[in-house]
């Protein structure tokens, strides 16, 4: 059963939001705070994180920067009454896999829930296997133990950042709309809009390309999406 942390200050999020997860089978931890949500973190490790933004203490965006610094896997989901895009993008600068505006439907929620973990479960790491590995130019991937090499230098990868960067090294030329990507790493079902994919494209040039400004891996086709470098 998929253990999930929910943190809000309100308590009447906190009880809709367990109900409803309870109701669709998974186990689910709370905390309040910033702080006391970093505590549940290290100590229950949870499967899944859904996060509020507005939080005493330490704010929901510092609390998944945070999470990030330890732990580059476990997937989060950010609340936010806000309806302003910065704060979406901003949500995802951090670290987060994704997000909901409140006020959302127990539905949505679910759906989000069930997709994060199901694409997690399928990215999960099999025992007692060769590797498998993927080059281009300077640039290696070990699929099976999920690490990435720049010129022989181990990167770390949030589990997102390295399923859109195994897309893109697989096929090298193709070009991908940002739909595309969205149906591809998040699910058919997913609410979510392109922004998504240009954040997480931001990241992985920052951490791969030598400039990212002048992208020599990942390459912007105007008006379409992206694809990798030939």
């Amino acid at each position: 059963m998929p253990k999930i942390l929910v943190v809000d200050d309100e308590h009447a999020i906190i009880e809709l939001v367990t109900y409803n997860l309870r109701n669709a089978g998974y186990k689910t931890i709370t905390a309040m705070d910033g702080l006391e949500a970093e505590r549940k973190v290290g100590i229950d490790n949870p499967d899944l994180v859904i996060l509020d933004v507005m939080l005493p203490g330490k704010d929901g965006f510092e609390v998944c920067r945070s999470i990030r610094k330890t732990n580059e896997s476990i997937p989060i989901i950010m609340l936010t009454a806000k309806k302003d895009e910065i704060d979406r993008v901003l949500g995802l600068e951090m670290g987060a896999d994704d997000y909901l505006v409140k006020p959302f439907s127990p539905r949505e929620l679910i759906a989000r829930v069930k997709a994060i973990l199901r694409r997690a479960n399928n990215t999960s790491v099999p025992q007692n296997r060769p590797s498998e590995n993927l080059q281009f130019k300077g640039l290696s991937m070990d699929l099976n133990k999920r690490r990435v090499y720049l010129n022989g230098n181990a990167i770390d990868f949030t589990a997102r950042e390295f399923e859109l960067l195994e897309l893109f090294i697989k096929q090298p030329g193709r070009v991908y709309g940002r739909e595309q990507l969205l149906a591809l790493l998040w699910g058919e079902e997913y609410f979510g809009d392109y922004r998504t994919i240009d954040v997480h494209v931001r990241h992985l040039r920052q951490k791969i390309e030598e400039d990212p400004a002048n992208p020599q891996y990942i390459l912007t086709v105007w008006g379409v999406g992206y694809k990798f470098g030939e």
